[in-house]
């Protein structure tokens, strides 16, 4: 049952994602301040509205919305509400939360591009497709207002924004200083490492993101506030912060020395690296396994423990 502590209540929505269910907050502030929106299914508006009765309350008492970033998951129930709640996040969600054909269109090329860079075959390329079919759980709407780092979101006067990209470019974080307590999205999770989402380059740029390296980046970052637990968009809250996180930076680093190893035996493309690291998911999940095999790589290199050969497919081998 849904109960507020500190100001906060915590909600818990299903997701027909493997991650399983996804949480979403309601803040009390100078305004009712819903912070992500579960996804669009009506099993999850069905247990939304549940737990808002459980606090007495409706959706036409939520007065704004913030979005810790664009997954469907956490905008998806921004359909269901009503038109006039004004919703902020950061202005990179916003060609991902009311896309256009130019937007599937600029995407799916991006990928396809990706793909042959990466050393896949012909065969590979209409799981491109599936992309913008992931979209039927998402929203199309509009932020009202943009948020970025150190700003104070309307309504929400103790609370401060941290942008934390990684797990997707549009992430952010909410912050309150006086008793600790971050909502963190994705960035930090008790249960399982979030995965590094390859996205398209922002408009206006021209090279892709690094999501691991931004993502080691936005947890490191996390360790220069006096945070006492973490909110997060999955599961239970994280209590060991620190601990958590050099779990965390470790394991990746593991991770990217295995890939290092097999290196050393020769080029590989990423494709096939793909493959090594996930027999079992690649076909399944291609683009989710091919963003955590170039987070590897693109971590590798910028520890200088390997470089890419400039043709194509790109070949990357240990120095």
């Amino acid at each position: 049952m849904a109960e507020w502590k500190d100001g906060i209540a915590k909600l818990t929505m299903p997701t027909p994602f493997k991650v399983g269910d996804v949480n979403a907050y309601l803040i009390k502030g100078d305004r009712l301040t819903l912070v992500d929106a579960g996804i669009k299914t009506k099993a999850s508006w069905n247990s939304f509205k549940a737990q808002l009765a459980d606090l007495r309350l409706s959706t036409n008492d939520i007065e704004q919305v913030i979005i810790t970033h664009h997954h469907a998951d956490h905008v998806g129930m921004l359909d269901f509400l009503s038109d006039k709640i004004e919703v902020y996040g950061h202005p990179l969600n916003e060609r991902y939360i009311k896309p256009t054909e130019a937007f599937f269109q600029e995407q799916e090329n991006f990928f396809r591009e990706q793909f042959l860079d990466f050393g896949l075959t012909e065969e590979y390329l209409p799981s491109i497709s599936t992309l913008r079919q992931s979209f039927k759980y998402s929203c199309n709407t509009s932020l009202t207002g943009e948020l970025a780092e150190g700003m104070i979101p309307p309504g929400l006067r103790e609370w401060q924004v941290i942008e934390t990209p990684g797990h997707a470019q549009s992430q952010i974080a909410l912050f309150r200083e006086k008793d600790g307590i971050l909502i963190g999205g994705d960035l930090i999770l008790a249960h399982i490492s979030p995965n590094p989402f390859l996205e398209m380059p922002a408009l206006g740029e021209k090279e892709r993101p690094r999501p691991q390296l931004q993502h080691n980046d936005s947890m490191k970052k996390l360790l220069s506030y006096p945070i006492q637990f973490v909110y997060t968009g999955h599961g239970e809250e994280v209590f060991q912060l620190r601990e958590l996180i050099e779990k965390r930076l470790l394991h990746q680093h593991e991770r990217a020395m295995k890939v290092n190893n097999w290196l050393k035996e020769g080029q590989q493309t990423v494709f096939e690296l793909c493959k090594r690291l996930f027999p079992a998911a690649y076909k399944r999940e291609l683009v989710l396994t091919l963003s955590e095999t170039v987070g590897q790589l693109d971590y590798l290199s910028s520890i200088g423990e390997i470089s890419s050969k400039d043709h194509q497919p790109v070949l990357y081998h240990a120095r």
